[in-house]
C-alpha cells in the first residue's frame, strides 16, 4: 500500500511538472480578455486555461512527432458520452455516404412532423455528431421534430470544399426522403452554429433556384462565420483577445482549414489579401457604417493595407461564396427562407451576423433576431452539462426551439 501511494505522489509531481513546463514555455497563450459582464467570467476563464493547456500539450506532442495537434484537440471538443434518451429513437445512417444521426420522437404523431437538419460547428476541423448530441436531442424533444445531425468529414484530411458539398448532399437526400421518416418535406429547417452556420447559410443559398426539390422552410444561424474579407470590424476589435475564439485564432483556423501556410496570418488580418476593386464592390455589404450605432462603439478605422497579389492568389477560396456567404448576390439573398439569427456580444463573429441580418431585411426576408448580451462564441458547446454549462447556452437553444416550433 505504501508503494502505491508513492507511485501516486510521483505521478502527481510529474503531472504538475508537465503543466508548469507547458505554462512556462508559452505563457502568452493563456492571456485572454474576459469581460466581467460575460456569463460566469471565472468559470469561463477556468475553461480557457484548461483548453489552452490541452492545446499546448498537443503542440508539443506534434513537435515530437507523436500525434497531430488537431487530433488531440478533437478529443477535447468531441463531447462526453450520454445515456440513451427513452423519448427518442436514434438511428445512425448515411445520406449519400455522409454519416448522419437521426433523432425520432417515439410518441406517435397524428400528422407529419417538421424536420430539422443540424450542422455542428468547429471550424470545419473539430466537432462531430457527438459534439451536438445533447442539443439535437433537446430540439427533437422540445419541438417534437425529427432531427438529422450531419457528421460531415473534417479538414485537413478531407479538403475544402468537401464539408460544404457533404452538407448539401445530406440536405438534398433528406428533402427527397423526408416522408420516409414521418417528416413533411415542406417543413424542413436547416440549422448550424459557427462554421455549421456557414454551411447552413450556403446550403440555403445553393437550393433557392432548385425546382426539383421542396423548398427549405427556414434557417437557424447561431453565431455564424459569413465573411473572410474584413477582420477589423468592430466586433473583431472589441473581442480581439476573447477566450476560445480570438481575432488571431480565427484566421489561424481558417488557414489550417484550407491547409495553407499560417505565415500569411498577419497579412490577412491586415486585409492585404483583398484587392481594391473587391473592397469597393463589397463595401455595400461589409462595412462598419452598416451596423447600428450601438455596435460601432469604440471602433477605430484601421490603416489602409498594402495589397499583396501573392497572398491573394494563395487564398482565393476566401472570396468564394461557399466560404463567405455574405458575398452572395441580392438575386440569391432575396429568395432565402425565414431566418432566425442568434448573435453574441462577446464574439468576433457578432458583426458577420448583424451584416447578414441587414442584407436579409433589405431583401425582404423575414428575420427573427436574438442577441445574447452576455454570450460568447462556443457557448453552445457547453449545453446540457448541468452546473458545467452557462445560462447563455440554454438561452440560445431555447430561442432556436421557440423559432422552430413556429415553423
Amino acid at each position: 500500500m505504501e508503494s502505491y501511494y508513492t507511485l501516486v505522489l510521483i505521478a502527481g509531481i510529474l503531472v504538475a511538472f508537465v503543466l508548469l513546463v507547458l505554462i512556462a514555455t508559452d505563457h502568452n497563450s493563456f492571456k485572454a480578455e474576459i469581460p466581467p459582464d460575460t456569463d460566469h467570467p471565472s468559470k469561463l476563464r477556468f475553461y480557457h486555461y484548461v483548453c489552452t493547456l490541452v492545446e499546448n500539450l498537443a503542440k508539443h506532442l506534434e513537435g515530437l512527432g507523436a500525434v497531430e495537434k488537431h487530433t488531440v484537440i478533437r478529443l477535447l471538443t468531441d463531447g462526453l458520452w450520454t445515456w440513451p434518451d427513452p423519448q427518442l429513437l436514434t438511428r445512425d445512417l448515411q445520406f449519400e455516404k455522409v454519416p448522419v444521426r437521426i433523432y425520432l420522437p417515439r410518441e406517435p404523431s397524428a400528422s407529419k412532423r417538421r424536420g430539422v437538419i443540424y450542422f455542428h460547428g468547429g471550424c470545419g476541423i473539430f466537432g462531430s455528431i457527438r459534439t451536438c448530441e445533447r442539443m439535437c436531442r433537446y430540439i427533437a424533444r422540445k419541438s417534437d421534430s425529427v432531427v438529422v445531425s450531419v457528421g460531415y468529414h473534417l479538414a485537413p484530411e478531407h479538403e475544402y470544399p468537401s464539408q460544404n458539398l457533404e452538407c448539401l448532399a445530406a440536405t438534398m437526400h433528406f428533402l427527397k426522403t423526408a416522408e420516409a421518416y414521418g417528416v413533411d418535406p415542406a417543413r424542413v429547417i436547416v440549422c448550424g452554429d459557427s462554421a455549421g452556420g456557414t454551411y447552413a447559410t450556403r446550403v440555403c443559398q445553393e437550393l433557392v433556384n432548385r425546382t426539383d426539390l421542396p423548398k427549405i422552410r427556414a434557417q437557424v444561424l447561431i453565431y455564424p462565420f459569413l465573411q473572410a474579407l474584413n477582420f477589423n470590424l468592430p466586433s473583431y476589435q472589441k473581442n480581439a483577445a476573447m477566450a476560445f475564439l480570438s481575432r488571431e485564432r480565427t484566421v489561424h483556423f481558417i488557414l489550417k482549414y484550407l491547409n495553407k501556410d499560417c505565415a500569411m496570418k498577419e497579412a490577412i488580418l491586415a486585409g492585404s489579401h483583398v484587392p481594391e476593386n473587391m473592397n469597393l464592390k463589397c463595401r455595400k455589404w461589409i462595412n462598419p457604417d452598416l451596423l447600428p450605432e450601438v455596435f460601432q462603439a469604440g471602433y477605430k478605422p484601421p490603416l489602409p493595407a498594402l495589397f499583396s497579389p501573392q497572398v491573394h492568389e494563395e487564398v482565393k477560396e476566401l472570396f468564394d461564396t461557399r466560404f463567405s456567404p455574405l458575398l452572395a448576390e441580392d438575386s440569391v439573398v432575396c429568395c432565402l427562407p425565414d431566418t432566425c439569427l442568434i448573435t453574441c456580444e462577446h464574439d468576433v463573429l457578432r458583426d458577420d451576423g448583424l451584416l447578414y441580418k441587414k442584407r436579409l431585411e433589405d431583401n425582404n426576408v423575414r428575420v427573427t433576431w436574438y442577441h445574447m448580451e452576455k454570450g460568447f462564441h462556443c457557448a453552445l458547446g457547453f449545453f446540457g452539462y448541468g452546473v458545467f454549462s452557462f445560462p447563455s447556452s440554454s438561452t440560445i437553444v431555447n430561442h432556436a426551439v421557440d423559432f422552430i416550433k413556429g415553423c
